[in-house]
């Protein structure tokens, strides 16, 4: 992950504090649309990017993975069991778990590229990676680019990515979409009430939910062809 980490360390509380006031209604609606597909994903279950652990507590997700000293110590209490380090580094052995979720991560990585293929790595055989994102073209996508320009405490090191560009990503790191979700199709500053998701990419939603899973090309990946 990008070397923002004293950054995030410094800013944890606010960052925490966060889902409790005005993002409150926001979170609901996402983890709604994870509840979704829940059923569907193999277990043992790991978050990348687990932060202070609102989406691990929310969704029963029972480890986590963070460069953040002081998010993953609230991850900790909130039941996560937690690990320091990067989503690119090889912490974990392969083929270890069944899912792997990516919430309002990729945007804060230096390379998501490379935290896919690592991903991949530690996915069991038909393994699923879930990925939470704000993508460039929506309205809430176009919201916070604006707040990265404004040098936002948080955005200002997030780089938000298409939907396209998502997708070859994943396909790039031997992925296949397998389903799609999309919420929160109020807009910025005027969530009023808790959404249901549908089924398919909205570029009018203001958050993404995908499912993905491992393809047969974990021997090629052993071998080293996805470098």
């Amino acid at each position: 992950m990008k070397s923002t980490i004293v950054d995030f360390d410094s800013l944890a509380s606010a960052y925490d504090a966060w889902f409790d006031g005005e993002g409150k209604l926001i979170f609901a609606t996402e983890v709604k649309a994870f509840q979704e597909i829940l059923p569907i994903l193999p277990k043992p279950w790991l978050e990348v990017g687990v932060g202070s652990g609102r989406f691990a507590q929310a969704l029963g997700i029972e480890t986590g993975l963070d460069p953040s000293i002081n998010l993953l110590e609230m991850a900790k209490r909130r039941g996560v069991t937690g690990f320091l380090a990067r989503g690119e580094e090889q912490f974990f052995d392969k083929e270890t778990f069944g899912t792997v979720f990516l919430i309002v991560t990729l945007c804060f990585v230096d390379s998501p590229l490379a935290v896919l293929k690592e991903s991949y790595r530690i996915l069991k055989p038909g393994g699923k990676t879930v990925l939470g994102l704000v993508l460039r073209e929506t309205p809430w996508g176009q919201y916070y680019q604006r707040k990265k320009q404004e040098e936002h405490r948080f955005y200002k090191h997030a780089t938000f990515y298409s939907y396209q560009e998502v997708a070859d990503f994943l396909e790039n790191a031997c992925f296949a979409i397998e389903k799609v979700f999309s919420t929160l199709f109020q807009r910025p500053n005027e969530v009023k009430e808790l959404e249901s998701p549908q089924e398919g990419f909205s570029t009018d939603a203001g958050f993404i939910v995908i499912v993905a899973h491992k393809t047969p090309a974990d021997r090629r990946a052993d071998e080293g062809g996805l470098t």
